[in-house]
C-alpha cells in the first residue's frame, strides 16, 4: 500500500511540474505535449564546451522555467564531445540529450553523418540564416574571435588592430615577442583547427602569420581559459583567436586584459546545438534547445552569461550589434553549412597540419 501511495505522489509531482511550465508565447498549443513528456523524462543531459560556470545562469533559469526537468551539465573540449557522442551511439545504450559545441564544423559533421535528429524548432525563424543548418543544427551564440593582450605589459603602440598589423608586429619585433604569444593548437584542438582554417579562407596572408608565429616561438594550448590566465599573469603578452565571450567575462574582473576586435575582419563563430538522434530524453533535449534559442534564453546569453546572442532582436551587453560597433562593421559570420565539411576532409586536414608544422619551425 505504501508503494502505491509513493508512486501516486510521484505521479502528482510530475503532473504538477508539467502544469507549472507554460507553453512559451508564440508556440503552437501542441507544444504542451513536448513539455509534459520532458517533465516525465525528468532530466536533460547536456554535453557542452561552454564552461559550466559561464552556463550556470542559463541552467538555473531553464530549471526555473520548466520545473521538474533537471539539467545534468558536463563541459568537455570540442574533440572530447565529438568522440564521446560517437562512442555512446556505438555502445547502443542511448546518448546525451543535447550537444552544444564551440566547434560548429564538428557539429555539422555529426549531423551530416546521421548523429543529429532533424528538429524544426519553433524558434528557427528568429535566427539569422547563417545560424541554421537544415533545421537540425542551430547557432545559439554569435561569438567574435578576438585577440587579447596584457594592457600593463604591452606597449600601446604595439597593439594590433588588424591581422596585417599583427603580422607586421611579429615580423618587426620578433625578439621582443619570443615566447610571449599564445594561440590554440590546431593539432589537438578542434576549435583551433577551425579558427586557423577560417583565417586562410578570409585572409590570403594567413600562412605568413603562421610563419611569424613560428619565429616568435608560439605557445599553443587547447583551452582559451589557460591562455587568458597566462596573458593576465604576464607570462604572455597576447593571445590570438580567443572567444570574445571568455575575454569579456575576464575583462569584467580584470580590466588589465584588453580585447581587440580586428577591424579588417572579425570572425563570428557560434556555439552550435542539436538534439542527438539517439538521445535518452529527446523531449527534454528539444525543450533545452528551444530555451537556448528563445528570446528569454538569448536575452540571458546577451546579459548575465556574456556569451553573445545569435538573435538580433535582443538587447544586452554582448550582441551582434556590440561586435559590429567594436569591429567597425567588418564582421564575418561563419555560416552553418556544408562548406564547413571541406575543412574536415582528411587530405585537406593533413595538408594544413603539415604546413602548420613547417610554419612553426619558421619554414
Amino acid at each position: 500500500m505504501k508503494v502505491k501511495t509513493l508512486l501516486a505522489a510521484a505521479s502528482l509531482l510530475v503532473l504538477a511540474g508539467a502544469a507549472d511550465a507554460a507553453v512559451p508565447e508564440g508556440y503552437p498549443a501542441s507544444y504542451q505535449a513536448v513539455i509534459d513528456a520532458a517533465v516525465k523524462e525528468g532530466k536533460v543531459v547536456v554535453y557542452s564546451t561552454t564552461d559550466a560556470a559561464q552556463a550556470a545562469a542559463l541552467v538555473k533559469d531553464f530549471e526555473a522555467a520548466f520545473p521538474g526537468v533537471k539539467v545534468e551539465y558536463t563541459d568537455l573540449n570540442s574533440t572530447e564531445l565529438y568522440n564521446r557522442l560517437i562512442a555512446e551511439v556505438a555502445a547502443g545504450q542511448g546518448t546525451a540529450d543535447v550537444t552544444w559545441s564551440s566547434a560548429p564544423d564538428l557539429q555539422v559533421k555529426l549531423a551530416a553523418d546521421g548523429y543529429a535528429a532533424a528538429y524544426p524548432s519553433p524558434e528557427a525563424g528568429k535566427l539569422p540564416a547563417w545560424a541554421n543548418y537544415k533545421n537540425t543544427v542551430y547557432g545559439a551564440t554569435a561569438d567574435p574571435v578576438t585577440i587579447v593582450y596584457n594592457k600593463r605589459a604591452t606597449p600601446e603602440g604595439d597593439v594590433p588592430t588588424t591581422h596585417d598589423a599583427l603580422l607586421k608586429l611579429l615580423t618587426d619585433k620578433t625578439e621582443a615577442y619570443k615566447g610571449k604569444v599564445a594561440a590554440y593548437d590546431p593539432e589537438r584542438s578542434g576549435v583551433g583547427f577551425y579558427f586557423m582554417t577560417q583565417d586562410e579562407i578570409q585572409w590570403k596572408a594567413a600562412p605568413e602569420l603562421f610563419k611569424a608565429f613560428g619565429k616568435v616561438g608560439l605557445k599553443t594550448y587547447t583551452s582559451a581559459g589557460a591562455m587568458i590566465e597566462k596573458v593576465t599573469a604576464g607570462e604572455h603578452l597576447m593571445a590570438y583567436g580567443i572567444f570574445g565571450s571568455y575575454a569579456v567575462s575576464r575583462n569584467a574582473k580584470d580590466p588589465n586584459l584588453e580585447i581587440v576586435y580586428p577591424k579588417d575582419y572579425t570572425l563570428v563563430t557560434t556555439r552550435a546545438v542539436f538534439v542527438p538522434e539517439k538521445a535518452k530524453n529527446p523531449n527534454a533535449g528539444r525543450l533545452f534547445l528551444d530555451y537556448l534559442l528563445s528570446k528569454r534564453g538569448q536575452t540571458l546569453i546577451a546579459g548575465d552569461a556574456k556569451l553573445f546572442a545569435a538573435r538580433e532582436d535582443v538587447d544586452g551587453a554582448t550582441t551582434m550589434a556590440t561586435i559590429k560597433k567594436a569591429a567597425g562593421g567588418q564582421v564575418k559570420p561563419i555560416a552553418l553549412d556544408d562548406k564547413l565539411l571541406d575543412g574536415l576532409d582528411q587530405t585537406k586536414r593533413l595538408r594544413f597540419l603539415k604546413d602548420w608544422s613547417r610554419a612553426l619551425k619558421g619554414q
